[in-house]
């Protein structure tokens, strides 16, 4: 299991720090999307920053640290957006709604945002970051595990939660492919996951 974002980085407590954190992950950003996460460097983070490079060793020991504080930023908004949607299910058609719901969300933000395509292309070159990412899945499998089950048969609960726990971390990498082609195929592959969805979590519910 991958260490949480605090255990990688100091936290700011004080309001001028907490500035000086905004602003050099702003920088990061910034550069993320000019050059990519794998050319970041730590030295163009502090030049665009404003701020001494030991400052931004201060708050972050290594580039890794960085980028998983921003993938940290992702993964909140997309479990907050999940677990929104699926806290009122009680239905099929309302489990369907939700989660489909969900995946074009997630697919519209990496869509709005490029950046957040680098983000993940750095959080997959990590190992680190990478344990993250499958233990991000786990927990948006786990919201939707406990939302679809009371509408599954006793004896797929099992099979639910794995189908659950593998779709959303399929879900990520449908995604990454969808907005690496042109987007009229990355809508073909986006309309071929939603059908991959229906018929492994839908599919298995009761009426």
């Amino acid at each position: 299991m991958s260490e949480p974002v605090q255990a990688r980085r100091k936290m700011p407590t004080q309001t001028r720090a907490k500035a000086r954190v905004a602003d050099i992950l702003t920088a990061a950003t910034e550069l993320i999307a000019e050059g990519g996460s794998e050319h970041l460097k730590m030295s163009d983070i502090a030049a665009r920053a404003g701020v001494p490079i030991g400052s931004v060793y201060q708050y972050f020991p290594d580039k890794a640290a960085i980028i998983l504080t921003l993938a940290d930023r992702i993964m909140e908004r997309v479990r907050g957006g999940l677990d929104t949607a699926m806290a009122n299910v009680e239905t099929k058609a309302q489990a369907e709604a939700a989660l489909i719901g969900t995946l074009k969300a997630y697919y519209n933000l990496f869509l709005a945002e490029p950046v957040a395509r680098d983000i993940w292309f750095g959080v997959q070159a990590d190992k680190t970051l990478h344990e993250l990412d499958i233990e991000d899945s786990r927990a948006n499998g786990a919201i939707a595990y406990r939302a679809l089950r009371k509408l599954c048969p006793r004896k797929d609960w099992k099979r639910l939660e794995t189908s659950c726990f593998l779709i959303m971390q399929l879900t990520g990498m449908a995604v990454r492919l969808a907005i690496s082609v042109d987007r009229k195929e990355g809508d073909r592959i986006m309309a071929v996951y939603e059908d991959m969805i229906r018929r492994e979590l839908i599919g298995v519910l009761a009426v």
